[in-house]
C-alpha cells in the first residue's frame, strides 16, 4: 500500500532522528591487557550507557594506536578511549603521549587498577583529561565518560587525594636543623645545569595570586573542586544549575591562570581552601 505524503514525512521525520542521534552517541575505545574486563567493560556500558557507543576494543597500547588509525579512516574515530595503565608492548602512559600527539581530538580516560602517586601524575602529563579506578561505579564511569567528552578533567576523589598528598610533602618546609638548599644560579628562563631535571613551569599567575579577586561564590566551588565533586554534584549541593557552575569554574581559571581542575584542586590546596 501506498505511503500518504503525511506518512511519508513521518518516516522521514524519524530516519532523521535516528541519524541525529547516532550522529550524537560518544564513541568509545577500550583498551585493556585482559579479555575478561574488555568484555565486562563493554557490556555495561551497553547496558548502562545511553548515547554511548563501544566501537572497539584494544589489548595494549600498540593495538589501540591501530585502532584508532583504522577506526579514523572509516571516519568512525573514537571521542574517548578508556586507557588501562600497564599493559604489555605499550603501557597506558606512552598510548596516551601517542595518541594525544597523532590523534588531538581524541580524548583519554585512564581506568586502572593502579593508584600510585607516579604513574597518575604521568598518566596526566601525557595528555589523559581523567583517572579513574576501577572500583567506580557504572554510573561513575558513565558520568566520566560525558564529562571527559565534554572537555572537562574527571579524577575520582581518591586520586584527587593522592595528588593533594604529594602537593603538600613537596612544599612542606625543611624540618629544623635541616640545611636548605643552594638558589639556582641558572638565569630566569635558562635551562637547569647539566644532570639536573628540567622542573616544569609553575601555572601562569598562581604564585602570590590575591584570593580577593576571587568572589565569594568562585571560592566556596573551588572548595568542592578540591573536594573532588564534579559540576553536577556541586549545583546540587549549592541549589544552583550545572550550567552556572561550569561558568564559574571557567571564571576560576581564567583568574587564577589555570588550565584544568586538577591545577584547581592543587592550588586551592596551597592557599589553604581544602
Amino acid at each position: 500500500m501506498d505511503q500518504t505524503p503525511d506518512e511519508a514525512r513521518t518516516g522521514e521525520q524519524a530516519s532523521e532522528a535516528s541519524e541525529t542521534g547516532a550522529s550524537q552517541r560518544i564513541r568509545v575505545l577500550l583498551v585493556d591487557d585482559q579479555a575478561l574486563l574488555r568484555e565486562s567493560f563493554r557490556r555495561l556500558l551497553e547496558l548502562e550507557g545511553d548515547g554511548i557507543e563501544v566501537v572497539g576494543t584494544a589489548g595494549d597500547g600498540l593495538e589501540a594506536l591501530v585502532q584508532v588509525e583504522r577506526l579514523a579512516r572509516a571516519g568512525r574515530a573514537p571521542d574517548v578511549v578508556l586507557m588501562d595503565m600497564r599493559m604489555p608492548r605499550m603501557d597506558g602512559v606512552q598510548a596516551t603521549a601517542a595518541l594525544r600527539e597523532r590523534f588531538p581530538a581524541v580524548r583519554v580516560l585512564v581506568l586502572t587498577t593502579f593508584d600510585d602517586e607516579d604513574l597518575i601524575v604521568d598518566g596526566l602529563r601525557a595528555g589523559a583529561q581523567g583517572y579513574l579506578l576501577k572500583d567506580v561505579t557504572a554510573d561513575e564511569l558513565v558520568d566520566a565518560i560525558r564529562a571527559v567528552h565534554r572537555g572537562e578533567t574527571r579524577l575520582q576523589p581518591a586520586v584527587t587525594a593522592k595528588l593533594v598528598a604529594r602537593v603538600t610533602r613537596s612544599t612542606q618546609p625543611p624540618a629544623a636543623g635541616t640545611p636548605a638548599s643552594p638558589a639556582p644560579t641558572e638565569a630566569p628562563g635558562q635551562p637547569p645545569s647539566r644532570g639536573e631535571p628540567a622542573r616544569p613551569p609553575l601555572p601562569a599567575r598562581t604564585v602570590g595570586m590575591p584570593i580577593d579577586e576571587l568572589t565569594e561564590r568562585e571560592r566556596e566551588i573551588l572548595r568542592y573542586i578540591a573536594r573532588g565533586d564534579n559540576n553536577r554534584e556541586i549545583g546540587e549541593t549549592l541549589f544552583i544549575t550545572e550550567g552556572t557552575v561550569k561558568n564559574h569554574v571557567s571564571s576560576i581559571l581564567s583568574k587564577l591562570g589555570l588550565r584544568d581542575r586538577t591545577q584547581a584542586a592543587l592550588w586551592a590546596r596551597e592557599h589553604g581552601l581544602a
